[in-house]
């Protein structure tokens, strides 16, 4: 389903390609000839941030030079080369350091990638012609695409059978085990807020359960928001906020990705993916505003909006990972759009009960260029979640904090001496630009992957 610009061994005819910070192109300039740096005077190149010039020969293309500000060790830096330069083989001019490959490598595959499924892209990304990658980057790179693709496929072929199916390749291919609860086995297994949310979709809500690793091993449990297409329920969303709504299950592919990426790695933990996999969609049967839903916890949660159904999956499978003791608990969700109003749609928000996570997973963000920010888990603004006939809201009628207290939802179902982080993802770019490319993104993933392994590493 993906076209991305990987590295190619075929370093023949391969044209030259300068890598030049902002603060280093008036020396490497000096080393050029007149002719070149003529040539590059009359573009104004000053080796900026995404900027490129290509550099004449004698039988034509000699090569260019590509700007990459003054950030040589930001993936992000190099993204724009797949697409700005000349299809065809490029290799770096000269010696580079581990580190600024390791940055190329990843920028590349980043920028080189298009959703191609349903039609050809107008052109070949360029190619990089490099020594091999360091193979983490190069299972970096496929777990941020794996997320892109998941996200960027129609409901249509990614609802919750098809997740499912994506689901037991990965775990085949690795070893893992896995069981699934479809419909009425939700109940039977009291999980009955996934099976409340999803009843009214002609495709069955699920739990998907993914287990690898050996027992002595650190326990880490993952559990992704599967929300494979959100309609808001009976609490309709208008066109626009449904547009875009086959994201919803943003939140199962960061943490399917992530599970493949830490198998593909070989990390030495123990790991127990969770996804419940729903269709929040609209029939005779879907649940209702004012409807109290038990939860697997013996919490009874009053429905204020159908809207707000990812918190009502979530619970119940939050609820089953607290059961299996792991050391350290994690979950994705595209939650809230209240955390897009304030961190825009860059920056993940992070929400932890414990400082020691909190704190690692963003100085890794910091050293991945894989940012996330961290808000509040203000325990008081749980009373903006009161019930008069249960123990818990699902919503509120203000609009105060919505993300923090979309979290705090899900805090109240997990044991505050267990560690835990949510991360509320956009997994989304608005708009084209170099290495962000528009439709799903990977967010905080690379970085969560950088805190685990730093994290349990032997």
């Amino acid at each position: 389903m993906t076209e991305s610009s990987g590295p190619t061994d075929a370093a023949h005819d391969a044209y030259p390609l300068h890598l030049v910070t902002t603060t280093g192109f008036a020396d490497w300039a000096a080393g050029q000839s007149a002719a070149v740096q003529s040539w590059l005077r009359a573009q104004q190149f000053s080796a900026a941030a995404g900027t490129h010039a290509l550099l004449p020969g004698n039988g034509g293309l000699a090569g260019a030079v590509l700007g990459i500000g003054n950030a040589p060790h930001d993936p992000f830096a190099y993204a724009h080369a797949p697409t700005a330069l000349p299809a065809g083989d490029w290799r770096p001019a000269g010696d580079i350091s581990a580190a600024i490959r390791d940055a190329l490598h990843l920028g590349w595959g980043l920028g080189g990638y298009r959703y191609t499924r349903f039609r050809d892209t107008s052109r070949a990304p360029a190619r990089l012609v490099a020594d091999a990658p360091d193979p983490d980057i190069a299972a970096q790179i496929a777990a941020c695409l794996r997320v892109r693709d998941l996200v960027n496929t129609p409901t249509e072929q990614m609802g919750p059978d098809e997740l499912e199916t994506i689901a037991r390749e990965i775990a085949s291919a690795h070893g893992a085990d896995l069981d699934v609860l479809v419909g009425e086995a939700l109940l039977a297994h009291n999980f009955p807020a996934i099976h409340a949310v999803g009843r009214a979709s002609h495709r069955a809500p699920r739990l998907i359960v993914m287990r690898w690793g050996a027992a002595g091993l650190p326990h880490v449990a993952i559990v992704g928001k599967g929300v494979c297409f959100d309609t808001g329920g009976l609490d309709i969303k208008a066109a626009a906020g449904m547009r875009n709504m086959k994201k919803d299950m943003g939140g199962a592919a960061h943490a399917l990705a992530l599970a493949e990426l830490i198998m593909a790695r070989a990390l030495p933990l123990r790991l127990t993916l969770l996804i419940p996999a729903v269709e929040n969609a609209i029939g005779p049967n879907a649940y209702r505003p004012g409807e109290v839903v038990a939860t697997r916890k013996g919490i009874s949660v009053e429905i204020d909006n159908t809207d707000a159904e990812g918190r009502v999956i979530l619970c119940d499978a939050l609820t089953y990972a607290a059961e299996q003791s792991p050391q350290l608990l994690l979950d994705f969700a595209t939650l809230t759009g209240a955390a897009r109003i304030a961190l825009g749609p860059d920056l993940p928000a992070l929400y932890s009960n414990d400082d020691t996570l909190a704190n690692a997973w963003l100085q890794a963000g910091d050293t991945t260029f894989d940012p996330l920010w961290r808000m509040p888990l203000w325990r008081p603004y749980l009373r903006y979640l009161n019930s008069s006939i249960a123990d818990l809201a699902n919503g509120s009628s203000s609009s105060m904090a919505g993300s923090v207290t979309a979290a705090l939802y899900l805090d109240r179902f997990v044991p505050q001496d267990l560690p835990w982080a949510h991360l509320d993802v956009y997994s989304w770019n608005d708009n084209d630009r170099p290495g962000r490319p528009a439709g799903g993104e990977a967010q905080a993933l690379r970085s969560c992957y950088a805190m685990l392994k730093a994290r349990f590493s032997v």
